[in-house]
């Protein structure tokens, strides 16, 4: 379900990051929100790739309206079936969102190389020596980083600095960007009880496109469905669970996100087996551990293991 939501939500991020916050929901990090700036010419690298794949992008829009397979699009571009697919879905140009504070090296030094740079120190090896002999592992090339944002003073090459009130401060609607399409669609999985203060926010916020409405409500439902087969008290009887799950690929058939109607019309298609899933108290737990220790015996032989062999290895590692 999960990966349904976030096939749907790979085209439909950028719509939905265009949607205004819901008053009193600006919830801001506790953390810096942003990565460290790059330099000129990773900058300029990172443009360069990004015209590339909107080339590739708008090829596979094109061959996609005129009614090319993604299987063919594929093998004409060389391409995973799973990027092609991604593209043909979007209705832009899926572009990286910007980068994330994700943890780094530097981040319990921050508070110290701030006040140094507040004392007038703007010697960027300087700094690093000194956080070095107070633990820092990481080399000078943050640290260079970190004080370009913040300098106030010309470099000896003469090159004039960012402003640092320009560059200190984030991106222009920083406090508005949604987290990726992998971390949006466990977002909208969850049960609302389980989402803390900000994820809530998030989701409130998405909810007001229609068609992300209801596709998380279909993903809670579904999810609740499955959660109560699992522990073993299905929601009223047999009966009524398969009833329920019924309706609701009956529901989720008509979603206007095609990953879901393409997801309910899967379950549809193995109906039989979706409901033992959620009514029979059997697993299939255990022939699933033995199909998975077959695959890790066949793969260290490099798959090349006949029938015979990989039988004997079985054996012996019962």
């Amino acid at each position: 379900m999960r990966q349904a939501v976030e096939r749907w939500l790979h085209g439909a991020h950028a719509r939905l990051r265009s949607l205004p916050l819901l008053p009193g929901s600006t919830v801001r990090p506790a953390r810096r929100n942003r990565a460290f700036a790059r330099s000129t010419t990773e900058l300029e690298a990172a443009a360069q790739s990004r015209m590339r794949w909107q080339v590739v992008y708008d090829e596979v829009r094109h061959r996609h309206a005129a009614g090319k397979p993604l299987l063919a699009i594929a093998r004409a571009l060389g391409l995973a079936r799973a990027t092609v697919r991604k593209y043909a879905s979007a209705e832009t140009f899926p572009a990286r969102l910007p980068h994330g504070a994700g943890p780094s090296l530097l981040d319990p030094h921050v508070a110290y190389l701030a006040g140094r740079i507040d004392e007038g120190s703007e010697n960027a090896m300087a700094l690093w020596r000194e956080i070095r002999e107070q633990g820092y592992p990481g080399t000078s090339r943050q640290v260079h980083r970190f004080v370009a944002e913040r300098r106030t003073r010309p470099v000896r090459s003469g090159r004039k600095p960012r402003s640092a009130k320009a560059s200190a401060s984030e991106p222009p609607g920083s406090e508005t960007l949604l987290p990726p399409a992998r971390q949006l669609a466990w977002l909208l999985v969850q049960p609302t009880s389980v989402l803390n203060e900000s994820e809530a926010a998030v989701v409130s916020r998405v909810e007001q496109d229609d068609t992300a409405r209801a596709v998380t409500g279909l993903a809670r439902r579904f999810t609740a469905l499955v959660r109560a087969a699992g522990k073993g008290n299905p929601v009223a009887d047999d009966r009524d669970a398969a009833a329920d799950i019924e309706a609701w690929i009956t529901k989720a058939r008509t979603c206007e996100a095609p990953a879901i109607a393409t997801f309910a019309s899967g379950l549809e298609a193995d109906i039989a087996a979706v409901r033992a899933a959620l009514m029979e108290p059997w697993s299939s737990g255990q022939a699933e551990g033995q199909v998975n220790r077959l695959k890790l015996i066949k793969r260290q032989c490099y798959g090349r293991a006949g029938l015979n062999l990989l039988k004997r290895r079985m054996v012996l590692a019962a």
